[in-house]
């Protein structure tokens, strides 16, 4: 067997025979690392330990759809799709202190929990005595919840063959490592083998697992986007750590949606669900403020109201300030320039500010004439009615374009006692018999004139 090196950059993955500063193909700096390559003999005399698999009609293969194995926590089956998949991998991410351990160790203690149920928890970050003491704090234990202390992938897959669990939770897979690889764990090579020889063995056994990832400083999975291609499932764990919400977001899912998202609340105790997160988000909201627009928006196949604030002052430098939060800066940019140019509400010397409220992030353009008139109404200093809703996508030329799904939108804000909703005019038909006032907005000035 011939062993030679060669030099990977961490980040995006390129290979070099030779090391540099800056790596060629991304441009980062100082991120490659040296790693050596062992070389299996090719050709006729070459030896495989596995047997040459044979082409099959697609009609002959069993499709047989396995039962999902439900978490225990009913936010989390949303996000996953109805439950976790028999022999699938799940790729968690998340920035440190958000509450990763946390949420897989109550899903363990609720798997384990069953009479039937048996998971293992391998941490190569925290010995066992840790683990234990969260474990009290989070009221997670259970005589079928076993827990192991290692960073070898063999002695892993070794205890996992052992152990025979129902469920498998590796926190971090950056800390795993093989020992015929002679570069150091975390490195591409450790994360792309140790992973191989997880996902193999979560296919034979049929057995689910977990995957805790390392995020970058922008909030991406670390390394090249190799863990993200290996796995079926990959879910971001997002929140600001000065709020109690967090939010699950599933980023990829070979057996499910990627629209769905799941709400947590962080307590002492662990990770609770949120059952109704628009009143959350909504019950801190000042009804006699300028400012303040609430906006119906979708998140997969539910529907939340998230309050929508904007600040808009007298600017004392010479380039205004444009400050955005839970919507897309450039997003805001492009209505401030509409709102300019067909509404003729000047804001070029002021700074503006936006925020949704509650530390939620909104992707969907509906939130475009909420956004509006809340810069509008700030602009005014004019109070919007605290019982209305709006809702609405703008277009450039001033339009209020048609939004997907208002029946979900006016039905949640019907359920929240909101009396009033603007929405696009498109939206209208079929729409008279409703509880609550609607009125139709075609132009960003037919909105402005109903609720100022």
């Amino acid at each position: 067997m011939k062993s030679r090196s060669h030099y990977v950059c961490q980040k995006c993955g390129a290979v070099t025979p030779k090391w540099a500063g800056r790596c060629d193909a991304c441009g980062s700096w100082n991120t490659l690392v040296e790693e050596i390559v062992h070389e299996e003999p090719r050709g006729k005399g070459a030896r495989s330990n596995r047997a040459p698999s044979s082409p099959v009609p697609i009609t002959d293969i069993d499709a047989v759809r396995d039962a999902r194995v439900p978490t225990g926590i009913e936010e989390m089956d949303r996000v996953l799709g109805g439950g976790i998949v028999p022999g699938s991998m799940v790729l968690l991410g998340g920035d440190p202190g958000i509450g990763k351990s946390t949420l897989l160790m109550q899903i363990c203690a609720a798997v384990g929990g069953r009479s039937e149920g048996k998971t293992l928890y391998i941490s190569g970050e925290e010995s066992p005595r840790q683990i234990k003491l969260r474990a009290e704090r989070l009221n997670a234990l259970s005589p079928r919840f076993f827990v192991l202390a290692e960073t070898n992938i063999e002695s892993v897959l070794e205890a996992i063959a052992q152990t025979k669990p129902d469920l498998v939770v590796v926190d971090s897979i950056q800390t795993m490592y093989r020992p015929e690889l002679e570069s150091a764990p975390g490195s591409i090579a450790q994360v792309r083998e140790c992973t191989a020889l997880l996902l193999r063995h979560a296919k034979e056994a049929h057995v689910p697992v977990f995957l805790v990832g390392h995020v970058t400083k922008d909030g991406a999975i670390a390394g090249p986007r190799v863990l993200e291609h290996m796995v079926d499932t990959v879910l971001q764990f997002e929140g600001d750590l000065h709020h109690a919400y967090r939010i699950v977001r599933g980023i990829k899912n070979r057996f499910g949606s990627t629209n769905e998202i799941g709400i947590f609340e962080m307590r002492e105790s662990g990770l609770h669900e949120v059952k109704n997160p628009s009143d959350v988000f909504l019950s801190e909201r000042r009804g006699n403020v300028s400012g303040s627009c609430v906006c119906a928006t979708l998140e997969g196949s539910r529907a939340l109201l998230v309050e929508t604030q904007a600040l808009v002052s007298p600017s004392n430098f010479g380039i205004p300030q444009r400050t955005v939060s839970g919507v897309d800066a450039r997003r805001v940019s492009l209505l401030l320039a509409v709102l300019e140019k067909r509404y003729g509400l000047r804001t070029g010397q002021f700074d503006v500010f936006v925020n949704i409220a509650g530390g939620v992030r909104v992707e969907e353009p509906a939130v475009d004439l909420a956004v509006i008139a809340a810069v509008v109404s700030s602009v005014r200093d004019k109070v919007i009615d605290h019982a209305t809703v709006v809702v609405g996508e703008v277009g450039l030329g001033g339009e209020v374009r048609s939004v997907g799904q208002i029946e979900k939108r006016i039905a949640e804000a019907v359920k929240l006692g909101f009396e009033r909703a603007v929405i696009p005019k498109g939206n209208l038909r079929g729409k008279k018999h409703v509880s609550i006032a609607l009125a139709e907005a075609s132009t960003i000035e037919e909105g402005m004139r109903f609720l100022f």
